[in-house]
């Protein structure tokens, strides 16, 4: 649920910025809607509403929300004061080459990579497998900025359907890719813990 709040600002970025321009009055303020300046306008009101409404019930913010908070204040910023839409479309491919640098660079900076330090409370696996899921994680945030600037500089008529939805299916594959790669470690943690908790297991209701 988390993670489709956060999707929100994106869905209405897409939806705004598939209207035709078209000026709106509201309490006597005229305003044009649609379009990627209003379109902007929108993520960054619905990114500081949803992420503001995060920080408001947890009291904090992952590192990795920080990130979005922050890319799309200044990309979506600067793209409203320059009036430039070339500007907004920075934003996906650095983020995202940030998320892989951290993957990356956590191999070296820390006792414990990314990978293991999101995903380590769930299974536990040898160092030679967080290492290969951690280096997978960081290729792929890579790959996915690298893919964002080139469909956004070549494919202008489909930049934002690849940013919103070509992102996200492609980040839910890995996800399930990377379900397939823990699970018989996740499966071994878990039979692992109702021995240690006595609870009886599948086999044992038998």
């Amino acid at each position: 649920m988390k993670a489709f709040l956060e999707y929100i600002p994106l869905v209405l970025f897409l939806i705004i910025y598939k209207l035709e321009p078209r000026t709106v009055e509201v309490a006597g303020v005229a305003f044009q809607l649609g379009g990627i300046f209003s379109a902007t306008a929108v993520l960054i009101a619905g990114t500081v509403l949803v992420f503001g409404s995060v920080w408001l019930k947890q009291g904090q913010l992952s590192r990795t929300q920080w990130l979005v908070v922050g890319a799309v204040l200044v990309f979506g910023g600067i793209t409203l004061l320059l009036r430039s839409e070339s500007i907004l479309k920075w934003k996906a491919p650095v983020v995202n080459w940030i998320l892989g640098a951290v993957f990356l660079g956590s191999q070296w900076w820390s006792k414990t990579n990314m990978a293991q330090t999101m995903f380590g409370q769930l299974v536990e696996m040898p160092a030679a497998r967080w290492k290969v899921l951690n280096l997978s994680w960081a290729l792929l945030f890579i790959a996915l900025g690298c893919a964002n600037l080139f469909v956004a500089f070549t494919f202008h008529e489909y930049w934002v359907d690849f940013k919103v939805f070509g992102s996200m299916g492609i980040l839910l594959v890995a996800s399930v890719v990377q379900m397939f790669y823990i699970y018989p470690y996740l499966k071994e943690s878990v039979e692992l813990q109702e021995h240690s908790t006595g609870e009886p297991g599948p086999e044992d209701g038998k």
